[in-house]
């Protein structure tokens, strides 16, 4: 039974006839410019209606870098489907407006695609969005990233006119996307049609590297690809479950964040952009994904020719594909397998007799049937060798050869080897600059005595002093007992935050292991998260409201962080920021934020304002450890 992808088909539109659907998608598909100029920047010759779909041709757009803000890969998804290999004719002014094309005889026999709009960076969106970079601009439409100002957040946005033939189509499938609220995929935030313009606003992934530069370093390690697969397949799986699908899957298209998860991006929008349909969706994603796992293991595109920034396979066999395992050596050969197993190559498959995997969920139990592939030990670098100072390297050093004088002549005739000793000091000035030293010290001496006396005798009755931050190495901690974490969770409200901040690495903060930690995103340009949002943090349950003295914190790096409590009638965790109340803060690496009297609460929140400079030039905050004590 042939399948429908609504990536291609305007599922809002409210016609039944579904072949009729898929026929208008397919004359939107090969929409061009006039003359060949559709405001994009590239030649001519590459907005043509024959170079439409440009997979066949190797040819791409640009993407973006390290963000979930471009859809902007090269159209191949792999071997070019049927629909993108037999390109539609140009159809008739009147077929493109739904009139008859008889009644309008003079009618051209292209139809001009519609002129981009006029933007350019400042400009602004539903006086929200504010543009600040172009990164796509192609077939009339183009892809920007922009400044979310109600919710000072970065995201992306695709930006095509309103009377664009794709447009409708565009819409729908961005609030088919947004319906599905996947958080493995880049979430549609917003679809809108505003007078001459269409808009679609999604994420945008601060901390996430495209695997175009992944695979631009080097082909993954067997764990690392399988994990690719694993999760892309999974994720694919849960679409078409909903009837979604891609259509593009591609390097461009593929982002890992920070904390290793990978996500995809331009979910049925970014083949409505380019008008991209087929009649087996599941078919074409699941050798996306199998294109994908070649080039992860072999850093070669398994196609003819080069794409993405890697080298097409054509050379090396005609008409058939080589399997990754004869590639290149040391590839797994079970992911070996199952990538020639998800790619179509006329029919033929690894040597194996397993059958061809047809959709997304037969590969993703297909991978999750092969054996546990371990992830690599963790190599530590050897230290460097041990080198002299100059100190030691000088006349009285192991490495010395200088001569000593001759016992019995006397050494003033005897030039010195290394550096001379300096002149001591006149009689009677060295003599008064002893004294002064020798002064000095027994003051102070005597100064420290008084002191530690006077506190033994008086006690130190005042609790309530010293209230705030301990900075630098604090080993003593608070005075109570420890209070122990039932449970943790990442807070990062608005405004400025999306409600996530490295969830998964949560446990890491207090597992009692110096090693783990959680992690914040990459922040930009400032300490203060690239000046986005107030902050971020990690909410504490203590199961029950308890005692709190004080809540001990080890960071990596000098951060900025306060120590909140909830009121201790608070039932529930709070979702915002007014619920809990500030108790003390401080900046360092090792803090011990005490309150002024014991406190009685059952959620408290580690608030992180300001984060360290990281080894890349990136603002990261990090957590090793959190105590709180009663």
């Amino acid at each position: 039974m042939a399948e429908r992808s609504t990536a291609a088909v305007g599922v809002a539109e409210n016609s039944g006839d579904e072949n009729a659907l898929t026929a208008r998608a397919d004359k939107a598909s090969v929409d061009s410019a006039t003359n060949g100029q559709s405001g994009s920047d590239r030649p001519p010759e590459d907005t043509r209606p024959d170079a439409a779909h440009s997979a066949a041709s190797g040819s791409q757009d640009s993407d973006t870098v390290g963000s979930g803000s471009n859809d902007g890969a090269p159209a191949q998804n792999g071997a070019p489907t049927d629909a993108q290999a037999q390109q539609p004719q140009q159809p008739a002014q009147g077929d493109l407006q739904g009139g008859d094309a008889a009644a309008a005889p003079e009618a051209p026999a292209e139809a001009p695609a519609p002129v981009p709009p006029e933007l350019h960076s400042g400009h602004k969106l539903a006086r929200r969005y504010r543009l600040e970079e172009c990164v796509t601009r192609l077939d009339g439409f183009s892809s920007w990233r922009a400044v979310d100002e109600k919710l000072r957040r970065a995201v992306g946005v695709h930006v095509l006119p309103a009377g664009h033939p794709r447009a409708r189509t565009v819409l729908s499938a961005a609030r088919s996307s947004a319906l599905l609220g996947d958080p493995r995929f880049v979430q549609v935030l917003d679809a809108v049609e505003d007078h001459d313009l269409v808009y679609v606003v999604h994420e945008w992934l601060p901390d996430a590297t495209p695997l175009t530069d992944i695979l631009a370093a080097g082909a993954l390690e067997p764990h690392e690809a399988y994990e690719l697969v694993t999760q892309l397949s999974q994720a694919m799986a849960a679409a078409h479950r909903e009837g979604l699908a891609h259509l593009r899957l591609t390097p461009g298209t593929v982002l890992r964040t920070g904390s290793g998860q990978y996500r995809i991006r331009g979910l049925a929008v970014s083949a409505a952009l380019r008008g991209i349909s087929s009649d087996t969706p599941q078919r074409a994603d699941t050798e996306g994904i199998g294109a994908l796992l070649y080039a992860a293991l072999t850093q070669r595109w398994p196609y003819e020719e080069d794409a993405y920034g890697l080298s097409g396979v054509g050379s090396l066999a005609k008409r058939t594909l080589v399997a990754p395992d004869q590639v290149r050596a040391g590839v797994h050969r079970g992911l070996s397998q199952l990538a020639m197993r998800a790619l179509v190559n006329d029919g033929a498959t690894a040597s194996s007799q397993e059958q061809p995997c047809a959709t997304p969920e037969e590969l993703a139990k297909a991978a999750s049937a092969l054996p546990k592939i371990r992830p690599p030990e963790p190599s530590f670098a050897s230290p460097r060798p041990y080198q002299r100072s100059n100190y030691q390297q000088g006349a009285y050093g192991q490495g010395s050869q200088a001569p000593r004088p001759a016992p019995g002549r006397g050494g003033s005739h005897a030039a010195p080897s290394g550096n001379s000793a300096p002149p001591a000091l006149p009689g009677r000035t060295g003599k008064i600059l002893k004294w002064g030293v020798s002064a000095l010290l027994i003051a102070a001496l005597g100064l420290g005595s008084w002191q530690v006396a006077d506190t033994l005798l008086k006690g130190d009755n005042s609790p309530g002093e010293g209230v705030g931050q301990t900075n630098g190495n604090d080993e003593t901690g608070g005075t109570g007992k420890p209070v122990k974490i039932v449970d943790a969770k990442d807070f990062d409200p608005p405004p400025g935050g999306n409600g996530s901040e490295n969830p998964a690495k949560v446990p890491d903060a207090y597992d009692g292991a110096p090693g783990t930690y959680w992690l914040t995103q990459k922040y930009y340009g400032r300490p203060d998260f690239g000046h986005l949002k107030p902050g971020a943090g990690l909410i504490l349950d203590l199961g029950k409201p308890q005692q709190v003295s004080s809540v001990k914190v080890d960071f990596m790096g000098a951060t900025t962080a306060h120590f909140l409590a909830a009121p201790k009638d608070t039932a529930t965790m709070p979702t915002t920021l007014r619920g809990f109340s500030k108790v003390s803060g401080g900046t360092g690496e090792h803090l011990n934020l005490k309150a002024k009297k014991p406190i009685r609460t059952q959620y408290v929140l580690v608030w992180l304002t300001k984060l360290p400079l990281s080894d890349d030039g990136n603002y990261r905050g990090r957590i090793t450890e959190i105590q709180v004590k009663s």
